[in-house]
């Protein structure tokens, strides 16, 4: 008889979540290279012993926001199927928001990182051979298109939700991706009404 995983306890789910938000918060201010386990534990409100529980340095930190990031996208991707999403794009896009908005402040900091650049540009790099490997499967077109295309939305996207990141948040979440997702398929032709 299989048994089920055991759930992970909310104590430490809440623990992580303060180090990996604390993490973040630090890189919108300094170089990885600088972010010492002591500033981290106290951004998280934890002891350096707690740290030491979960992980063993700071880039094991970031392996973990890595392999959790790739996980998600993964099951944001399960089930999308690109043709049909250039028909109706705002469905692939609003599972964009759903992943933002299960932890907007992780994401808030990750997005607000202007001179720390590097863990963006792998979780970037991530999302993009993800997206290229599937597309190229389901629409059949040649790699290198594939990966013009998904530089061109990527960069666009990140560019907006860190500038709606940066802002006053008046305009909600989904209405950004859903104007995204027809800039994205259709242009700005597709996005200004007749």
């Amino acid at each position: 008889m299989e048994q089920s995983p055991k759930p992970v306890d909310r104590r430490v789910l809440k623990t992580k979540r303060a180090i990996r938000n604390a993490f973040a918060k630090l890189m919108t201010e300094k170089d990885i290279n600088d972010i010492t386990i002591i500033e981290l534990a106290d951004a998280a409100d934890i002891n350096r012993k707690t740290f030491y529980n979960y992980y063993s340095g700071v880039y094991q930190v970031v392996e973990e926001i890595e392999q959790d990031i790739s996980r998600s996208y993964d099951a944001l991707l399960g089930n999308v199927e690109f043709r049909q999403s250039m028909d109706a794009p705002y469905s692939l896009f609003e599972r964009f928001s759903t992943l933002i908005n299960m932890d907007p402040e992780f994401f808030g900091y990750l997005l607000s990182m202007d001179g720390n650049t590097v863990l963006i540009t792998r979780i970037m790099r991530l999302l993009k051979d993800k997206t290229c490997e599937k597309m190229v499967a389901q629409l059949d077109i040649a790699k290198y298109k594939a990966n013009i295309m998904i530089d061109y939305v990527l960069s666009g996207m990140l560019s907006v939700y860190q500038h709606w990141f940066a802002s006053d948040r008046t305009v909600p979440l989904e209405e950004v991706s859903q104007i995204i997702s027809k800039m994205s398929f259709s242009g700005i032709n597709g996005s200004v009404p007749a």
